[in-house]
């Protein structure tokens, strides 16, 4: 019982032992640091502290310096007519964080990091960057491009990319389209401006083309002058430029108008349905025949 005892006592000692010896080697490491940060700061703590003040007030007045430069270039763009909101936007956001970029590069550099290295690697993140989101960049210039030179805006109607709708949103990256069956499609920039862009609002009038037919024998002229004051009478319908009306082709069983009307963008639709639909009640009660397609067979004996 007492060897028993005596082992445990000296274990306990031993271990006691062990946590005074490593808790000493802690502490008189935490005094070593401790002095060391004492002595730098007994050397440097002044020049520091004046540092760290300088970067502070370089990112405060740069702070004001960025937004005057923002407010600088959004006040010489707003002066032109061939810059849009978007461009605008774009423009004043590479402002600021281009200006931004600068100004901590200046305020790390007043505090003493050498930022040789860090702009070194920045440059070549970049380039990672950039083979990594190529199709993003690419969609980012098309973007870019579309601002320059606005073949579109907000509320067109376009065709682009294939697709066919009035423009809802336009940003750097994608153009939004709301298609006439009310879907909302999201075209990439990179894909608009690589293809034909058709925009039929940025004339401010459209032509309606539509075809009526009349029976052979029929008094083409007069047919061609009771389209023209049916037309007259369409709601929509401009008087410059003049509709037209004129002989299209000669079909099988019925001689093609091409009916020409013009309209401005917002009533393209409603003129188009409404010229067809007064056209036809109009040689309807001029006593025009609107013939079906039909076949004449002549049967010959024995």
């Amino acid at each position: 019982m007492t060897n028993t005892v005596d082992v445990a006592t000296n274990v306990v000692s031993q271990i006691g032992s062990q946590v005074a010896s490593s808790f000493s080697q802690q502490a008189s490491q935490g005094r070593e640091v401790f002095e060391q940060a004492l002595a730098w700061l007994a050397q440097h703590g002044i020049s520091f502290l004046i540092n760290a003040l300088g970067a502070v007030a370089i990112l405060v007045l740069g702070r004001f310096v960025v937004k005057g430069l923002v407010a600088a270039a959004d006040k010489a763009l707003g002066r032109s007519k061939r810059v849009d909101a978007l461009l605008r936007t774009f423009v004043c956001s590479v402002v600021s964080k281009c200006g931004w970029a600068i100004l901590i590069v200046i305020a790390l550099g007043r505090l003493g990091v050498d930022v040789g290295p860090l702009v070194a690697s920045l440059g070549v993140t970049g380039v990672v960057l950039g083979f990594a989101f190529k199709e993003s960049l690419g969609s980012l210039a098309a973007g870019l491009m579309i601002a320059l030179n606005h073949p579109f805006k907000v509320g067109d109607y376009v065709t682009v990319a294939g697709v066919e709708g009035a423009v809802v949103e336009l940003n750097m990256m994608a153009t939004v389209l709301s298609t006439a069956d009310n879907k909302k499609v999201t075209v990439p920039n990179n894909a608009v401006w690589g293809r034909a862009i058709t925009n039929f609002s940025a004339l401010g009038k459209r032509r309606v083309d539509v075809q009526v037919g009349v029976a052979y024998g029929t008094d083409l002229a007069k047919a061609r002058e009771v389209a023209l004051q049916a037309l007259a009478k369409v709601p929509g319908v401009l008087a410059d430029p003049a509709p037209a009306v004129a002989v299209a082709s000669l079909e099988d069983s019925e001689v093609v108008f091409n009916v020409r009307p013009w309209s401005t963008c917002a009533d393209y639709w409603a003129v188009h349905s409404a010229a067809q639909v007064a056209v036809m009640e109009a040689f309807e009660k001029a006593g025009f025949d609107i013939p079906f397609p039909q076949l004449d067979v002549h049967m010959k004996n024995g």
